[in-house]
This record gives C-alpha cells, sequence and structure tokens, in this order.
C-alpha cells in the first residue's frame, strides 16, 4: 500500500488503536471484485471471503456498500455463507445494496428495500429514443429494480458514448425526478435522495463506531469519502482507501492510502487484521 502523505500513515496508526470500535466499509466492484465486461459474473476476490471473516475478529462490523442490488452481491460474493461466519463470532457484517436503498444483515439475513421510485416507468418509456439521440442505441441496459444502469462498456468508443449520453440521462432523469449517479462507463439512474455518504452515516451512528474506513474505486464513493472526512473533523479516526485502475483516478486525490485493485485492498486489511491482533 501506498500512502498519500504523512497524515495518512497516522490516519492508519490511529485506525489501529481503535480498531475494536471500528467499521470496515468496502464497495463491491473494483473493489472486492476486479471489474469486467459483464457484471453478472463480477465474483469478488477468491481469498476475499477468508480475509473478512479473519478481519471480523478485529473490528465492529463490516460492510458493503454497493451500487449493486443487494442480491446481486450476497451471491457474487458468497456473503450469506461469510455473514453466517461472522455471526456465529458474534460480529456483524452488512451489506448495502443500491447505495443504501437495500439492506441485509448477518444478524436479520433478509432484505430489506423499498418500492421502485417513482418517474422510473416514465424514463424507460423514453430512454431508447435518448440513447438513440446520443449514438448509443446499442448500449446494455441494466434491471437493478431499484434503478436502471446504461452501460457504454461494451460500445467501440467506451468514453465517446459515456459523454455523449451522460447530459442527455441528466436531462431525461431530472425531468422524471430522478437521480444520476456516473461511474466508470456506466451510467446508473435511480431515486434521489440517498447515497453511499449518507449510508456510511446511518451505519456508523447505528453501529456506534468509534473509527471508519472506507475502500473504494469510482465516482460514486465520493460522498463516502466525503462523509468520513466530516467524520474525521470531529475527531474520529478514519482512513479512505483509493481501488486504483487505469480508468478511474477521481479518488486519488481524497485518499490517505492507494492500493493496486482488489489484491491490494485485501492485502491492506490482512494487515489491519495483523496489526490489529498485535495491539491487543
Amino acid at each position: 500500500m501506498e500512502f498519500t502523505s504523512a497524515e495518512g500513515e497516522q490516519r492508519y496508526a490511529a485506525l489501529v488503536r481503535a480498531a475494536s470500535r471500528a467499521v470496515v466499509g468496502l464497495d463491491f466492484d473494483g473493489t472486492l471484485s476486479p471489474i469486467v465486461e459483464d457484471p453478472t459474473k463480477a465474483h469478488v476476490h477468491p481469498d476475499a471471503g477468508q480475509v473478512l471473516r479473519e478481519l471480523s475478529a478485529e473490528v465492529a462490523a463490516i460492510a458493503v456498500v454497493t451500487g449493486r442490488p443487494a442480491r446481486q452481491a450476497l451471491d457474487l460474493g458468497g456473503l450469506e455463507e461469510v455473514g453466517a461466519d461472522v455471526a456465529a463470532a458474534g460480529k456483524h457484517l452488512f451489506v448495502l445494496g443500491q447505495y443504501g436503498n437495500e439492506r441485509w444483515s448477518s444478524e436479520r439475513r433478509r432484505i430489506v428495500s423499498p418500492r421502485p421510485p417513482a418517474g422510473l416507468s416514465t424514463f424507460l418509456r423514453e430512454l431508447p429514443r435518448a440513447l438513440r439521440e446520443a449514438d448509443a442505441a446499442e448500449a446494455w441496459v441494466e434491471d437493478k429494480g431499484l434503478a436502471h444502469a446504461v452501460h457504454t462498456r461494451r460500445l467501440p468508443d467506451p468514453q465517446g458514448a459515456h459523454q455523449r449520453l451522460l447530459p442527455v440521462l441528466r436531462d431525461l432523469a431530472g425531468r422524471n425526478g430522478l437521480a444520476v449517479e456516473p461511474g466508470r462507463h456506466v451510467i446508473e439512474v435511480r431515486a434521489p435522495g440517498m447515497d453511499k455518504g449518507k449510508a456510511v452515516e446511518v451505519l456508523a451512528e447505528e453501529v456506534g463506531a468509534g473509527a471508519f474506513l472506507f475502500a473504494g474505486d469510482d465516482l460514486g464513493d465520493v460522498p463516502a469519502f466525503k462523509a468520513l472526512r466530516t467524520m474525521a473533523d470531529g475527531g474520529m479516526p478514519t482512513l479512505l482507501v483509493c481501488s486504483a485502475s487505469e480508468e478511474e483516478n477521481a479518488l486519488v486525490e481524497l485518499a490517505d492510502v492507494v492500493v493496486d485493485g482488489p489484491d491490494g485492498v485485501l492485502d491492506l486489511l490482512r494487515q489491519l487484521t495483523a496489526d490489529a491482533r498485535a495491539t491487543r
């Protein structure tokens, strides 16, 4: 892992000292799972389950905070099995899906989800025309239940298509009372009022967190990074971890630590586990 400053090293040391009261928040795609063309095949790193089990013994709670539906994250991550082991050890694993709109915990073991947002059905009726206008008619539209994601990764010019689509979809979403979340070769349209920042704020309060680490890789993780900076300003030990890639660098300047993709994230979590154990 590479600290971005001397302050980053100090924040890591403070987090280790407070590990028993810490929440570890983790994005899914690009953080626990490598980015792939077909999101339905984005299984977590094969070592992730064991790393999370071992980490859970040293921290208060672990939370996977993702734009994916919670059910997808549970299945692709094998997280129900991990959660059963974490719960048996008296600790907590949370899966907050769709930016926090859906919730699963190792204690209750069922997904709690709201209804799809008003305006989504009208947006979907008008979406094919919007895609044609942006010369992106072949973009793949993923139905996520509470949201729809328009992927440009499979198009001949993914970045160009993304740039053409973003203002078009922002206008269409705005007219239907929906929010837009741009990401790495994807634009998600969903209900307003919830993001990863609010999700981690609610979780920190619920768990009574005394420290918080968050690891992410994409624009959708920026609100969580900003929420942790506010927690740090209030005196809580925090650590911001960027899972770096060639495609997206929005988090590098905000991060305390930069690691090399999911492999680097898991190495950092192993180190945190070992360091926290050594301070007990």
